[in-house]
């Protein structure tokens, strides 16, 4: 691993896997990289994402290095895994924990199996509508522009697949669930939908990816970990060499 980061290839295109932090960006942890491989030598080196996380969630990141930022959007198109908490019973602006609750719903009708029946009804092709909240381009400006504004704008829904949804744990009013879905899907809106379903209201409490295409949260490794490795000290490399930090060779 050590040879790998310090043989001046990387430009020649490596993807690899991050585990974003909470309430960093997803273009912050690029601007993390970029410093990060500059720093380690890498010059004039090219680094992108493929599939933005919002910053209250964490989880699968991909990370474009050098050549490899050719297969962003290819690396994007492909289906995603996360694992969702969601509150029934109160509703957010953003769908989120990043505002806070602006109506409260009641919740004494809702049972076990109506969740389940709820989740089984949300899979399959579908229209979702994007939070206000979002970075969806309307007449040239990002949705969450005109929300901060307080401007009132219409977001067109979105044709998006839920392959499939897995209830996890429910226990009411909380449900957690893992979500495999199509590019462009929003999960604070699947939160919301569910709480609609449930003829109440609903918002995300926490939100992890755990797969992006064929790359898994068991490979992702921390930005401490990625700096560890093309930083190695005596104390570290022992530990650093055994993750795959930049495992995936691009073949152009």
């Amino acid at each position: 691993m050590t040879e790998l980061l310090t043989d001046k290839d990387l430009t020649q295109g490596h993807v690899t896997v991050v585990d974003k932090p909470y309430g960093w960006t997803s273009s912050d942890v690029v601007r993390k990289m970029r410093y990060l491989l500059r720093s380690a030598g890498y010059r004039k080196i090219k680094v992108g994402h493929a599939g933005t996380l919002d910053p209250l969630a964490t989880g699968v990141l991909i990370v474009c290095i050098g050549r490899a930022t050719k297969q962003a959007d290819a690396l994007q198109a492909q289906e995603k895994e996360y694992v969702a908490d969601i509150r029934l019973g109160a509703t957010t602006p953003s769908f989120d924990l990043e505002h806070p609750v602006d109506a409260t719903y009641p919740t004494d009708h809702i049972t076990e199996e109506a969740v389940r029946e709820a989740l089984l009804s949300m899979t399959g092709e579908q229209e979702q509508v994007p939070p206000i909240f979002s970075a969806k381009q309307i007449a040239g400006k990002r949705a969450y522009e005109y929300a901060r504004e307080g401007e009132q704008v219409e977001i067109k829904p979105a044709h998006i697949t839920i392959f499939s949804v897995e209830p996890l744990k429910i226990n009411l009013p909380d449900v957690s669930v893992r979500i495999v879905c199509s590019k462009g899907t929003y999960i604070r809106s699947f939160a919301r939908d569910l709480g609609i379903a449930l003829k109440s209201g609903g918002h995300l409490t926490a939100l992890r990816r755990t797969r992006s295409g064929d790359h898994s949260i068991d490979e992702a490794s921390t930005l401490e970990e990625i700096e560890a490795a093309l930083r190695p000290s005596p104390s570290s490399s022992d530990q650093t060499t055994k993750k795959n930090i930049v495992p995936h060779q691009s073949h152009m």
